[in-house]
């Protein structure tokens, strides 16, 4: 199969991220754009590019009828879904492949069994991967409370279909269980289409590892290393880290050799992500990304590897055979991920940027689709940029990163970037001690409050 142009299906940074990956490797390239996004940079620098739709994203970058409109009224040849949207969404993947184009990601059941939670938690299990004590779904409060009886408190209640910890609650109390399992089926409802539910075991202070696989279509897998995304806020990464500074040599290899194992089991090719609860010296299932994540840069950064690249080869039907089996790190990266939003409450905060300057130097990177005069729209996530640095060890990576962000400026909206100059301040952050609680267990609004004083000064 031969790629020749490419359909982003998609906006932003990724949509950019796509752009600079197929120009380099000579494949021309369409954006799709909403009304919003008029005057957007993957706008600018596609080969060509087409209005789908208003500002909605539902009428625009969800509308699979004005996606493939726009791929047949272009000449595409196959469709880049970046991540968000319609990414993960097999039935659109289907679409494609029916359409004569070459969908740049996995088949389609891939898809649908690892969106689904149970369903991927069995198929992990039949694997021979380790997963945390739980359930399938839940026919209701009395199969719950027996679950739970049996596995032990506490337990968490999880979204089949769900996914950013919607629908996610920890129970503690035998007697919370039935109002909160009806809470979370609402929850879950409205979030995803589908209110089932399942339950598993909580792990009190975890880890969250995920291992970055690629695998081809002759049923090659290579892993390329592992990330740390502990540092949440309600299940959402703020900070990535590669590789884990936690993990001992054996247990990086038990963790990369799981994920591979389990690539090749169910078949699996293209880019893929399994994430992990890491407990100590004991690491459980916890699901998979089908798609190209946020946070790949990082693995880019101590691989070398162009993931994206990677993925529209894949694609075509490359094998592996130019990848080393076995990878080591070279050195540490870190991703701050910049958002318009207020850096205490985490509110959206839209608007339009009077000014922008972002920081440069040896080891540094960003991924951003915004400009001066760029306005942040409120139909979509407020990410704006994610800032990269890389350095030889962990702790020079965050002198480097500290020294970045003190160079970052972004004006006329309000940013995290003062929560990102306080979080690599913090004794835990910095020893490597912490869990995914580190982040809402130890949040200073005063001290935060103050890192913006001080970049308004």
């Amino acid at each position: 199969m031969e790629i020749r142009k490419v359909l982003i299906a998609n906006r932003g940074e990724i949509a950019l991220r796509v752009i600079r990956a197929c120009r380099e490797l000579g494949l021309k390239t369409v954006a799709v754009y909403s009304t919003a996004d008029a005057h957007s940079l993957h706008v600018r620098f596609a080969d060509e590019a087409v209005c789908i739709g208003p500002g909605q994203a539902a009428q625009s970058y969800l509308n699979i009828k004005h996606i493939i409109a726009a791929a047949e009224l272009t000449g595409a040849d196959a469709v880049h879904p970046g991540y968000g949207f319609l990414a993960e969404r097999a039935e659109f993947a289907e679409i494609v492949q029916k359409c004569g184009m070459i969908f740049i990601g996995p088949d389609p059941i891939h898809m649908q069994v690892m969106g689904d939670k149970v369903r991927a938690r069995q198929t992990m299990a039949a694997a021979g991967v380790p997963v945390l004590p739980g359930t399938g779904v839940l026919s209701g409060a009395v199969e719950a409370l027996a679950a739970a009886e049996r596995i032990g408190l506490p337990v968490i209640l999880k979204a089949s279909a769900g996914g950013g910890g919607r629908g996610m609650k920890i129970i503690r109390d035998m007697r919370a269980l039935p109002s909160t399992l009806e809470t979370a089926q609402l929850e879950a409802f409205k979030a995803f289409g589908c209110g089932d539910m399942y339950l598993e075991r909580y792990v009190q202070s975890p880890r969250h590892v995920e291992v970055q696989v690629v695998a081809d279509k002759h049923g090659d897998a290579v892993h390329l290393l592992e990330r740390e995304c502990s540092v949440q806020r309600r299940h959402q990464k703020v900070i990535e880290e590669a590789p884990c500074s936690v993990l001992s040599d054996e247990l990086r290899a038990d963790m990369c050799a799981t994920a591979v194992k389990a690539a090749k089991a169910i078949g699996y090719h293209s880019l893929g992500t399994f994430e992990f609860l890491l407990d100590g010296d004991h690491f459980y299932f916890m699901e998979m990304n089908t798609r190209v994540q946020v946070e790949h840069c990082v693995t880019e950064m101590i691989t070398g590897i162009d993931l994206v690249q990677e993925q529209i080869r894949l694609a075509t039907g490359e094998p592996l055979a130019h990848l080393n089996r076995e990878h080591k790190p070279r050195g540490h990266a870190i991703e701050c991920r910049i958002n318009a939003e207020d850096p205490v409450t985490f509110a959206p905060r839209p608007g339009t940027i009077s000014a922008v300057h972002f920081p440069g130097g040896f080891g540094v990177r960003v991924d951003s689709h915004v400009y001066t005069g760029y306005t942040v729209s409120p139909h979509y996530d407020s990410m704006v940029g994610k800032l990269i640095v890389h350095a030889p060890d962990r702790p020079r990576a965050i002198m480097r990163m500290r020294r970045a962000l003190g160079e970052c400026v972004i004006e006329g909206i309000p940013t995290n970037l003062p929560l990102h100059r306080w979080l690599l301040k913090q004794p835990a952050f910095v020893s490597g001690k912490y869990d995914t609680h580190f982040l809402e267990a130890n949040l200073d609004p005063e001290a935060i409050r103050a890192e913006v004083d001080a970049e308004q000064a």
